[in-house]
């Protein structure tokens, strides 16, 4: 039997989701792997909607395991209790046995969260970036540009065995709270480029600072060339926040993102 597993997790202290061989450093993957085995006692694995980097955030993640043997106890309390404090299962789903948590999901949100201030509260919580008095207006303009586009090679650390760059982009926003010293970036998308968000999330920085022009913004766009400017925001300050499916869609269970709503 299939079964899709509700999940969040603070990702900082993790070299990322996958379990990757001859990678230095806790996975998200394989925390969950080895103590979902050692309690069903068997040898399972574990296939994740997606691969974040080394310390990004999920506030919903979704992974499918497939368990021959049903258990006659609360496995999802056990798991949660066995699993360390900034990893947590919500939920745990019968599927079809066809249905598969990376390839099935059809759409995917990200929101990146910036703080201006030095805010202990906020440490590896989002990403602190000491910007003063940024062009807003412009960053906002730049992301809702994001909507007019498909190719998104030149924003790319890498781009997929598939070769394919396209991504189809529904939603853009950039948002800021009421005093200017909270920022938040919200995208969604069938599918992103590794590090896409970041090296976007930085471009806008950029546009903020006056150091790069929408004009210039939109012609690496249009041009598909990269920039040598392609740097990368922070990576803590990067949340998956929701995944969705053809027959499923469920509410993240964490309210608060990035240490406060924006």
């Amino acid at each position: 039997m299939r079964y899709f597993f509700h999940i969040g997790y603070n990702g900082f202290n993790y070299r990322g989701w996958q379990k990757l061989p001859q990678t230095r450093g806790a996975n998200v993957q394989e925390v969950i792997e080895t103590n979902l085995s050692k309690i069903l006692k068997t040898d399972l694995t574990i296939v994740g909607c997606g691969r974040t980097d080394a310390q990004v955030h999920a506030s919903q993640f979704f992974f499918h395991v497939d368990i021959e043997k049903k258990w006659d106890f609360d496995l999802k309390f056990r798991l949660n209790k066995n699993l360390p404090d900034d990893i947590a299962v919500f939920d745990i789903i019968p599927v079809e046995n066809s249905m598969h948590a990376r390839f099935n999901a059809t759409e995917r949100t990200y929101n990146y969260f910036i703080h201006a201030y030095k805010d202990p509260y906020l440490t590896n919580l989002s990403a602190y970036y000491p910007e003063a008095n940024p062009d807003v207006e412009m960053m906002k303009r730049a992301a809702s540009l994001l909507l007019r586009y498909d190719d998104y090679s030149m924003f790319a650390r890498s781009i997929p065995a598939s070769g394919s760059s396209i991504c189809k982009i529904k939603r853009s926003e950039f948002h800021v709270n009421g005093n200017g010293s909270r920022f938040r970036f919200e995208v969604t998308s069938n599918r992103f480029l590794h590090g896409m968000i970041r090296i976007l999330v930085y471009k806008l920085l950029l546009i903020g600072r006056r150091e790069l022009t929408l004009d210039e913004f939109e012609t690496h766009l249009i041009s598909k060339q990269k920039s040598s400017k392609n740097k990368l925001a922070y990576p803590h300050g990067l949340y998956l926040t929701k995944v969705v499916y053809p027959s499923l869609s469920i509410p993240p269970r964490s309210e608060c993102v990035g240490g406060v709503e924006v």
